[in-house]
């Protein structure tokens, strides 16, 4: 690992809460928007806040429409480049999971100065540069600031047919759930942090967490793919709730479907669980029916926060087979049929 200077903190002592562990609650965030007034939609905005959605999008004209979106965050890991590629990578994932191909993107930077070395910092954005040649798209600006923690991410914008845009509303009943990435990044995050992760843990954290969603635009194309979003800092519980009720039904989960990466039970078991975990659960766990069997380390699992996380699909069942074509072909082999769609009034029920 490309680590800073001995005379330098580690990056993720820098960090309150690293990644998308870092997200504000969203029972809390939904009571800071509560009476947000906003200004009259124009018809040309085909995506905005109203379920809460991936990114926004812009129609152009009748064959274009622009996807823009950011995110940024704190340290997950104490690697410099590592940092800017995961950052980046997360924030590019947004733009796919409407469906969309990237143009290019601008840097969001803020950097204790007199705490980090230039040699530190250039290797945060070097990782950034990194996610964006592998996006094939070019980063054409952006803004630093000198701040108490260090903080690094994108805006991210991206182009796509308005006909093909996928929301995370849109799941029908009888529909299958398909999720491209295995879980539990934040796990690993917080078992590093204490040093307990080891050097084959630390390479599939990597791994899962630096691969491009780039399957979201084949995907998209799908007629049969209803919903699409990206599983983050909200766990898989809130980012299938967000699902559920944006599209008006209820969401079944397999839970014994749902790829893990390896040694990620044995972390949870051991207490290696990030707090943003917690407040996930007490944001939203009201809506979720665990079931018979379902224990603290499930719980844990199913509401640990996923930096630059996967791809969460619903497509019609004569289609699963080709979507999961799709996702092998973009190298999510470890993609599965994890749940589907029923009538109901949108929760999550764990069988």
């Amino acid at each position: 690992m490309d680590d800073p200077r001995p005379t330098e903190p580690r990056l993720t002592s820098l960090s309150h809460g690293g990644g998308c562990g870092c997200k504000i609650a969203p029972g809390v965030l939904t009571g800071l928007l509560r009476g947000t007034k906003m200004l009259p939609v124009p018809d040309e905005l085909l995506v905005g806040i109203e379920t809460s959605d991936d990114a926004a999008v812009y129609k152009l004209n009748d064959r274009q429409a622009l996807v823009a979106t950011t995110d940024f965050f704190m340290p997950i890991v104490d690697d410099p480049r590592h940092f800017g590629q995961i950052a980046a990578t997360n924030a590019i994932s947004d733009v796919y999971a409407m469906g969309a191909t990237p143009i290019m993107a601008l840097s969001l930077v803020g950097m204790p100065i007199n705490t980090l070395s230039p040699e530190t910092i250039s290797r945060i954005l070097e990782g950034g540069a990194m996610a964006c040649r592998d996006a094939g798209i070019p980063i054409a600006g952006g803004h630093t600031i000198d701040s108490v923690e260090a903080i690094y991410g994108l805006v991210a914008l991206g182009i796509i047919d308005p006909d093909h845009v996928k929301r995370n509303a849109g799941a029908r009943p009888g529909d299958l759930l398909i999720l491209g990435k295995p879980l539990g990044v934040g796990i690993m995050s917080a078992a590093l942090k204490k040093g307990a992760l080891d050097e084959a843990g630390y390479a599939r954290m990597i791994g899962a967490t630096t691969r491009l969603n780039s399957a979201g635009p084949d995907l998209a194309r799908l007629e049969a793919v209803r919903a699409m979003t990206d599983v983050t800092g909200f766990g898989l519980a809130g980012h299938m709730l967000e699902m559920a009720r944006g599209s008006g039904c209820d969401l079944v989960l397999d839970w014994s479907a749902v790829p893990l990466l390896d040694g990620v039970r044995d972390l949870a078991g051991a207490g290696y669980v990030t707090g943003a975990s917690g407040r996930n659960w007490a944001s939203y766990g009201a809506d979720v029916q665990l079931g018979e069997g379902v224990g603290d380390v499930d719980r844990a699992i199913l509401t640990d926060p996923q930096t630059s996380g996967g791809l969460l699909v619903a497509v019609a069942p004569k289609a699963a087979g080709e979507a999961l074509a799709i996702f092998a072909e973009h190298g999510f082999s470890e993609a599965a049929v994890i749940g589907h769609a029923e009538e109901g009034a949108g929760q999550l029920r764990l069988r």
